[in-house]
């Protein structure tokens, strides 16, 4: 492997840590606030996986045939015209990486305030979001060596948590695995499809491999591998995961609160252990973060690439890093971890990303379109496999819209503000070139 390269695992390393995160430790929360049946909530999880899983057997083709670092902003750009790909990359520089960050930091500071008491979770949100932007701006092989070594604590964390829990807990809660009467109606419900946008959004960065596809070793062929591997041990991890949860706590103590690792700990472990297990789940999401300064830069890179007035964030240093896009995106998340609400940011980034990759993964049928013959990796189980993904991710986002309308509407505006900023610098460039 060249030391300019991440490996397969270090890759398979920044999908899982990209995945697990923020999400599957808060939204439980929310999703009880309207369904209170362990079937519907165990197949909320399910659904969302499967989504994923169908996402990123479909990116795995786009990135074989399309190798080249940037995501949604590479993928939209070469399928569609360079005006999508400029907008899918604004969500990305604006949204798609800093807000998640952002969400991931806060509760990493949420989780060690509730433990230790006397910090500040603002500050030790930031301050963790600055170590990690140094630990990433300089080389390969430190950055994939961190992420790597981070991922592998966070998994098995995870799995000594459910261990843990799964001996001590002393009065289990019933978790029902077969539906019962009206179950089926809930399947079908508006507060499913309201649910699902906390899934998805737990389950966001199954695509983060696509963006550093230049960076990894043999991109045609690991790609694929990369994307489903690191989406099939989320999947597995958060079924399991959650079904803990619910196993270990009432539902109505943790009926709309953020914290429920914290909750669950306590309740296994009394208020000392649950301290300890704030501070465990508060380490797991160091390489939340960690992945998602690696993977967002990217984006940025190839932008600054393409697009001459953003030219200074295509400046790599020698040993290939993008400096000057790792600091952007970095001083991005600090604004939103300085400024804004958790709900509202979670939300609001849902959709929009929820967006982007709607278009990327219908992007399949175009690309198959132009060029059916093409040799390399191809979808499995087409055309159903993306039609799945964009069925449920059309009725999520149209629910959101529905049912929260001002996250919605904020999201649909930065995608304009996007198509704006892209005809201003289209304008400039053609003025350069006019007078050059």
């Amino acid at each position: 492997m060249s030391s300019k390269k991440f490996s397969v695992n270090a890759a398979v390393a920044i999908v899982v840590a990209n995945m697990i995160g923020t999400g599957v430790f808060t939204s439980l929360g929310f999703q009880l606030l309207d369904i209170q049946s362990t079937f519907v909530l165990m197949m909320l999880w399910l659904v969302g996986g499967i989504t994923a899983l169908c996402g990123a057997l479909t990116y795995a083709e786009l990135g074989a045939h399309l190798p080249r670092s940037g995501g949604e902003y590479n993928f939209l750009k070469e399928v569609y015209h360079p005006a999508a790909g400029f907008i899918s990359g604004w969500i990305s520089a604006t949204v798609g990486f800093a807000a998640p960050t952002a969400l991931a930091a806060m509760t990493f500071g949420a989780y060690l305030e509730a433990s230790v008491g006397s910090v500040s979770s603002t500050l030790m949100a930031s301050l963790l979001v600055l170590a990690l932007t140094g630990a990433h701006a300089f080389s390969h092989s430190a950055s994939g060596g961190v992420q790597t070594i981070f991922t592998i604590i966070k998994v098995l964390l995870v799995l000594l948590f459910m261990a843990l829990v799964a001996l001590v807990i002393e009065s289990p809660q019933p978790v029902r695995l077969l539906p019962s009467a009206g179950d089926g109606v809930l399947l079908t419900s508006s507060a499913f499809a309201v649910s699902l946008i906390y899934v998805n959004y737990a389950f966001t960065g199954w695509n983060a491999a696509t963006y550093i596809i230049n960076e990894v070793d043999e991109p045609e062929k690991s790609i694929p591998f990369v994307l489903f591997t690191g989406t099939l041990v989320v999947l597995v991890l958060y079924l399991m995961l959650n079904y803990t949860f619910l196993y270990a706590a009432p539902m109505s103590e943790m009926e709309g609160k953020i914290e429920i690792g914290v909750i669950v700990a306590q309740h296994a472990f009394g208020e000392t252990g649950g301290m300890i297990m704030g501070l465990v789940l508060a380490t797991l999401l160091i390489s939340t973060v960690s992945a998602m300064i690696i993977a967002g830069p990217r984006v940025l890179q190839v932008i600054g690439e393409d697009f001459k007035l953003f030219r200074m964030l295509s400046i790599r240093n020698a040993d290939g890093i993008p400096m000057i896009a790792i600091f952007v995106q970095s001083a991005v998340t600090l604004f939103f971890i300085l400024t804004s609400t958790f709900e509202s940011v979670l939300i609001f980034s849902g959709f929009v990303m929820g967006l982007n990759t709607f278009f990327a993964v219908a992007g399949v049928f175009v690309l198959r379109a132009r060029d059916s013959e093409s040799p390399g990796y191809r979808t499995w189980g087409y055309p159903l496999t993306p039609l799945i993904f964009l069925g449920l991710m059309a009725w999520t986002l149209t629910y959101i819209l529905l049912n929260r309308p001002e996250e919605g509407i904020a999201g649909l505006l930065i995608v304009a503000a996007g198509g704006l900023v892209y005809i201003g610098t289209e304008r400039i460039n053609r003025r350069a070139s006019e007078s050059s």
